[in-house]
């Protein structure tokens, strides 16, 4: 299904009353991935996601991502659209993916801020990412959407949740003359509930938008400069804290875990996250890794 496929049937953006989902399959049939998207029992949706794949110096690449907008929906909108496009356009995708990722966010970020300066408004976004190059796999995070692995069975978060109350970040914040406070929950400057965030005009100097990148090669043999994920990966999640408000990590991917159409597995999440009384947008992306089924099933067959 590919590229054309994905970007026919994925919008990234719900406007009617009910949920979206689809998916496809990588041309080289090495992966294969699903979505599902939903304002939830909320009147305006503010989530967005991205479902895409694409051809780089001829490398199969792979560009998922969940953007959960705050303060309206025009900075996700906006991250969805051209975070991945900066990305892929960077001059050392291929030979340093880690640090274009770092570059893209921080472009786009500041693009975006930009316009914002136009108006006097604010609005900001997390953006939970995973980038499949080659054999590698890269997740990059900034706020509370979230990427969760299933390795060998077990539950393994990919990314950590940007909370003003983690003392590294509060630290951060205060280092910049900012301060966090009780409101509800811990905010910075009273306001917000994440830590970092594209957009935030308001508040930028202490809302970040630095993501926090893992890597890993989906090989054989093993590669001694980086962690190895082999035929025990099985599947990747990235959702809105619309899901992993009522969802933890581990009943996330057991309930996925026999589904084997990834756009299934996104709708059972995304329904289970609403029967379970989330209050917010619910968007989940599912990536379910074929290499190493492909690899012993042609093994068997030899």
């Amino acid at each position: 299904m590919g590229y054309l496929n994905s970007i026919l049937s994925s919008s990234g953006y719900q406007v009617d009353d009910g949920p979206v989902s689809g998916g496809g399959l990588s041309q080289n049939r090495k992966f294969s991935y699903g979505y599902a998207s939903s304002p939830g029992k909320r009147s305006a949706m503010e989530d967005f996601y991205e479902t895409r794949i694409d051809g780089v110096d001829g490398e199969i690449v792979g560009l998922f991502g969940v953007f959960d907008g705050h303060g309206g929906a025009r900075a996700a909108e906006y991250v969805k659209q051209n975070l991945f496009n900066n990305l892929i356009r960077h001059p050392k995708f291929i030979s340093d993916t880690k640090s274009a990722i770092a570059d893209a966010y921080k472009q786009t970020d500041s693009e975006f801020l930009k316009l914002e300066n136009n108006f006097n408004r604010d609005a900001g976004s997390t953006a939970s990412t995973a980038i499949l190059v080659g054999d590698r796999l890269l997740v990059a995070n900034v706020g509370d959407s979230r990427a969760v692995i299933c390795r060998g069975g077990n539950a393994i978060a990919v990314s950590r949740d940007h909370k003003p109350d983690q003392s590294d970040e509060r630290q951060r914040i205060e280092d910049a003359g900012g301060f966090v406070m009780w409101a509800g929950t811990w905010r910075v400057g009273g306001v917000l509930a994440v830590s970092r965030a594209f957009g935030d005009r308001l508040l930028k100097q202490y809302v970040v938008a630095d993501p926090e990148i893992k890597s890993w090669l989906i090989l054989w043999p093993l590669q001694p400069q980086e962690e190895v994920i082999d035929s025990s990966l099985e599947f990747l999640i990235l959702a809105s804290d619309g899901l992993w408000d009522v969802v933890t990590n581990e009943e996330a991917v057991s309930m996925i875990k026999p589904i084997e159409d990834p756009e299934q597995a996104a709708k059972r999440l995304m329904q289970e996250a609403y029967e379970r009384g989330s209050a917010d947008n619910i968007t989940c992306v599912v990536v379910r890794f074929l290499t190493n089924q492909g690899a012993s099933s042609h093994s068997n067959s030899s």
